[in-house]
Order: structure tokens, then C-alpha cells, then sequence
């Protein structure tokens, strides 16, 4: 009859060894939980003085515990027993303060650890969204950034829940363990050592749960920053997905992961959901032991009936801190999980400090020159190959060639998000090594393909390039960059919040905000990637002629496919594997009669079919 009803509930018992197979992937080693939980202390030791406060508080509360039942004893055998009425509706006034001074007790652990909590997250995540910033491109380039996210946010906030009610809870269960076997062995040995038959069975039972529980917690967590960054990445792509009507792969690869964060979470909240049942079982029957051994021995005069009545109060609060131990096990370990996760990142290693003695580059000409380059993504694989060039201040050098030869790597190593292997780079006849990263990049105006703009203003977005300009500096830039004008016809014009990568407005009005925010920078060497591609042409006229404005008088390096944008440039490198086998003018590189010389009119003559 109940068939129907417990089918949907029911999932494959599968034996641990053979989880991997369900969840699709080896599941990583224990790690050294120790260690987190020391790094974690790290940051609560910060406010050791409200922490001083709240074990006080601990202390107190499980003090208070410990004397109600302990009370309740002694108004059974000294008052009740004898009918005594007055002494009883004393104690029962001294019981009610008892347990009134233990709630306010509690309450203000609760309150001080929920700041101490809050403070340690917060420092926690500042540290984090620093250190992300201090980490290398290359770092960014291999990690998706939906995963990223996932660390800042949900393992973070997985550590905040737990120090929010885990860390009282422990103290607290430790106490009151403590303080009750204690007070049991003063009243009787005898029954203290029947309550604690049940220990071993606890250990045994926690110690099977716990070993199990551990890896599932961590690969649950893993599978869900796994998962949030896949949401993130197609959340981003929507428009290709839907353009390529990939809709159906991109849910089945989503129904996929989410078998797997469902298999992980299953299986670890099953394991640990043994524990309170565990407990709970563990828990009635100490109290039906105590009850019969202890029967027999009020029988046999041997204790007395309040002593029972104690017992029976002190093996519940006896295996309650034990319960609570276990339960708080569990969601220490999914918080442990979280930490590690977070403390990875901030062991990465940050970008490479400024060498010593590196200094501020001022009165930049923008003269640059590659000496022997050469440098490789992964080992084994040279991306560029002793590239080597000379660009005098205010010259346009176009690089191109096919995807993979290398334009963009050589941009990556001017700009230093990465770094030369062989060989030099020099600024001014400066290595630039011996260049402050910042004072690099200052002087450096990017314009790339995908132009990024910040949810805020329009105003906002065109001032990035130089936060101190003023209104009149920001609109002029506007208006060398062709921009001003179709900002005068939008709503809002320069106050119109732009939403996060620039919805709102179209893919070559983005790249003219690009363009003014370059312009208002004013930087000494300017980098164009694909700057005009995806334009339609009268916008790409637009931008060629913002450009033109933006190039004068700087050094530029133009990565440009369309070999028609770039006529003008004084310099054109055409790379291949890595190499640079041409160089030359436009019109000498025709003249080779080269690899160039079919680059261009091939795609003259797609252009004119």
C-alpha cells in the first residue's frame, strides 16, 4: 500500500568504494582538518577579549545546567519525600532563578559569538577579495569564474553558519560532559559507571559515521562551486547558446552536474543523518538502564530515589552534549570543507613582487624594443620563439597573422601579465623587469575586442580611465571618441546606469566608451585587440576615425584581422608559430609578394564578392 509513496524516496545503496562511480570522479584525499581549524582559531583569536566573555558565559550557563537537575533531587528526597511544602515552594524559587539566570547566560554567549562570528567572516572575505586581486592573470585564466564566485560566497557563508552556532555548542557540550561526570561520580560511582556503558557504542558508531561523512562533505562542496560556475558561464553565454540552439546539451550537462551535487549531498546527509538517530537510541537506553539498575538499588537502600531522579536528568544531559558534539561534527566538517576551499586561494601565490630597486617610470617617449623573446604558455610548447623588433616613439605597429601565432602573448608580456621567459622587453630603453608594475600599466591604454564596461553611469564608466577627471574632462573625451552624441540621445544621457557589462546599449557604442575612457587616460603606448570587429561599417567609420584621434602622437600595437584597418600602420609584423617571418610597410610587405601579400588580397577579394 505504501509502495507508491516510498518508490520516489528511495535511491541505490551503493557501497562507499563504490561511490565514485556515481559521483563520476575520484574523490580527493582527507586533508589536514587540524591545520584548518588552526588557521580558523587564527582569525577568532583576534577578539580574544569577547571571547573571554563568552566562555565566562559558557561556563555560567553550564554551571546552571548542572545545578537544576541536582536541585530537583534534592527537593524529591529533602522536601517531597517528607512533604515538607515550605521548603519545597523555596527550592522550587531558587530553581526558577536557576534556570532564569541560565537563559539570560545564554543569550548573551549567543549575541557576543554572533559578532565575534560576523567579524571573523568579514575579515575573511576582505582578505580573500584582496588577495584575488593580487593574484596573476595566468591564475584567472585557467580557474572558471562561477567556481571563484562560489568560494567568496557560499564557503565562506558555510563558515560563518557554523561559527555562529558550532563554536558555543562545543564549548558548551565539553562543560557540561565535563562537570556532569563530575557530579555523577560524587553521587554514585555505581551508576556513573552503568550510564557510561553506552560510551563505547557511541565512540564505534560516531567513529564508522564520521569516517564516511568527512570525504562526502568536501566533494558535495566541490560539486557545488562545479556547478555554480557552469550557471555562471551559460548564464553568460545565453545569446551563443541560443544562437547555436544548444539549449538541450547545455541542460543535460546541467542535469549532469546537478546528478552529481544530488548523489554527493545524498549520500553525505544520509551518513551524518545517522548520528542523531544513533544518539537518540543510545540516548533512551541509558535511561532505561539507569531506571532498572537504579530501581534495584533504591530497592536495596543503596542510593536514594532523588539520586535516580538525578541520573536519569544527568544521562540526558549526559548524552545531550554528546549529541550536540555529533550533529555539530557534521557541520563542522561541511564548514571545514568551505575553509580549506577558501584558504586554497589564499594560498596561491601572488603576482611576483616588483623587483628591488624597481623603479616609477616618468616622461615616457614610448619607445619599445623585444630582444630575443621567447616564452611558452605550458611546457614543451613555445608560444613565441625569439621574437625580436624595434618600435620608435609614436609608431603603429600592426601584428598579424593566424589565431595561435602569437599577437596576443606578445601584448600579455609587454603589458607583464606575463612574464618573459628568455630574452627582454625594454620602455624607453628601460627593462621593463626593473619597472614598477603599476607605473607600467599606467602608461599603457588597452582598447580590446570585448569591451568591458562596469554596472554605474555612463559618466562613471568613461572616468575609470582617470578618476579624477572632472564632468568637462569626461565629456571631451566622450567627444573625441565619437561618443557624444548618441550619449546626448539617450535617457539619462552620461547619468543612464549602464547594467553589468554594458546591457543596454549596442556592441560599437560600447567600443566607443572603451575609446574614451583610452582617451581620457591619455596613456603613452596604446593596445588595440580586434578593436573594429563585430562592427557594423558605419560605426566601424566612427571608431576608425576615434582611433585615428587616440593613436596620434602614441605608440600603438594593433592586433588586427582585417588587413584593410591597418594600411597606415608604420610597421607590420606577420607572425606564425611563434616567429615573426615578415616585416615591414604595407606597401614593401606587397611588394615581397609573400605570406602577407595573399593574406590581403584574399581578403580583398572576399570583401568585394
Amino acid at each position: 500500500m505504501l509502495k507508491p509513496f516510498i518508490e520516489p524516496f528511495q535511491y541505490e545503496k551503493i557501497p562507499l568504494e563504490k561511490l565514485d562511480a556515481l559521483l563520476g570522479k575520484k574523490r580527493p584525499k582527507a586533508r589536514n582538518w587540524f591545520g584548518t581549524l588552526k588557521r580558523i582559531w587564527s582569525y577568532l583569536a583576534k577578539s580574544k577579549g569577547l571571547l573571554s566573555l563568552v566562555l565566562l558565559m559558557v561556563l555560567i550557563s553550564s554551571g546552571l545546567a548542572l545545578l537544576g537537575p541536582f536541585l530537583v533531587g534534592v527537593a524529591v528526597d529533602e522536601f517531597i519525600v517528607t512533604r515538607d511544602s515550605s521548603g519545597l515552594v523555596k527550592l522550587l524559587g531558587g530553581l526558577l532563578a536557576v534556570y532564569l539566570l541560565h537563559s539570560i547566560s545564554v543569550w548573551f554567549q549567543n549575541f557576543w559569538m554572533i559578532g565575534i562570528a560576523q567579524n571573523t567572516v568579514y575579515t575573511m572575505r576582505n582578505q580573500l577579495f584582496r588577495h584575488l586581486h593580487k593574484l596573476p592573470i595566468p591564475f584567472f585564466d585557467k580557474r572558471k569564474h562561477g567556481e571563484l564566485m562560489s568560494r567568496i560566497t557560499n564557503d565562506i557563508e558555510n563558515v560563518s553558519s557554523t561559527l555562529n552556532s558550532s563554536v558555543i555548542q562545543i564549548f558548551s557540550s565539553f562543560l557540561t560532559l565535563t562537570g556532569t561526570v563530575t557530579v555523577m561520580l560524587w553521587l554514585s560511582p555505581l551508576l556513573t559507571l552503568v550510564t557510561l556503558i553506552i560510551v563505547p557504542m557511541m565512540f564505534y558508531g560516531m567513529k564508522w559515521i564520521t569516517k564516511r561523512t568527512g570525504k562526502l562533505f568536501k566533494e558535495q562542496q566541490r560539486n557545488l562551486g562545479e556547478l555554480n560556475g557552469f550557471i555562471e558561464e551559460t548564464i553568460s553565454g545565453q545569446r551563443i547558446i541560443k544562437s547555436f540552439s544548444q539549449e538541450d546539451r547545455v541542460i543535460a550537462e546541467f542535469l549532469e552536474k546537478g546528478e552529481r551535487l544530488k548523489g554527493s549531498g545524498f549520500w553525505a546527509q544520509t551518513f551524518s543523518g545517522f548520528i542523531p538517530k544513533l544518539m537518540n537510541m543510545l540516548n533512551n537506553l541509558s535511561f532505561a538502564i539507569i531506571a532498572g539498575v537504579g530501581g534495584i538499588l533504591a530497592l536495596k537502600q543503596i542510593v536514594s530515589i532523588g539520586v535516580i531522579v538525578i541520573f536519569t536528568e544527568y544521562s540526558r544531559q549526559f548524552t545531550r552534549p554528546l549529541n550536540d558534539l555529533a550533529n555539530q561534527f557534521n557541520t563542522l566538517l561541511s564548514a571545514i570543507a568551505g575553509a580549506e576551499r577558501v584558504f586554497d586561494i589564499l594560498d596561491e601565490a601572488e603576482e611576483v613582487k616588483d623587483e628591488p630597486g624597481a623603479f616609477t617610470l616618468s616622461d615616457v617617449k614610448g619607445e619599445v624594443e623585444f630582444e630575443h623573446v621567447t616564452f611558452a604558455y605550458e611546457e614543451d610548447s613555445q608560444t613565441v620563439n625569439d621574437i625580436s623588433f624595434y618600435v620608435s616613439p609614436g609608431q603603429t605597429v600592426a601584428l598579424v597573422g593566424p589565431t595561435g601565432a602569437g599577437k596576443t602573448t606578445i601584448i600579455n608580456l609587454l603589458s607583464r601579465f606575463y612574464e618573459v621567459e628568455q630574452g627582454r622587453i625594454l620602455i624607453d630603453g628601460y627593462d621593463i623587469k626593473d619597472i614598477k608594475r603599476e607605473s607600467l600599466r599606467q602608461n599603457m591604454g588597452f582598447v580590446l575586442q570585448d569591451s568591458f564596461l562596469f554596472q554605474g553611469t555612463i559618466r562613471e564608466n568613461i572616468r575609470y580611465g582617470r578618476l579624477d577627471a572632472t564632468d568637462e574632462e569626461v565629456i571631451e573625451a566622450a567627444k573625441l571618441a565619437n561618443a557624444h552624441s548618441f550619449i546626448m540621445k539617450l535617457p539619462g544621457q552620461y547619468n543612464m546606469v549602464l547594467t553589468q557589462d554594458g546591457g543596454g546599449i549596442s556592441q560599437g557604442q560600447r567600443q566607443l566608451l572603451s575609446i574614451a575612457r583610452a582617451i581620457l587616460a591619455n596613456p603613452k603606448i596604446l593596445i588595440l585587440d580586434e578593436a573594429t570587429s563585430s562592427i557594423d561599417t558605419i560605426t566601424e567609420m566612427k571608431i576608425q576615425e576615434a582611433l585615428q584621434r587616440l593613436m596620434k602622437g602614441r605608440t600603438s600595437f594593433v592586433i588586427a584581422h582585417r588587413l584593410n584597418t591597418i594600411q597606415q600602420a608604420d610597421q607590420i609584423l606577420v607572425l606564425e608559430d611563434g616567429r615573426i617571418i615578415e616585416k615591414g610597410s604595407n606597401q614593401s610587405l606587397l611588394e615581397q609578394k609573400g605570406i602577407y601579400h595573399g593574406l590581403y588580397y584574399s581578403q580583398l577579394q572576399k570583401e568585394v564578392i
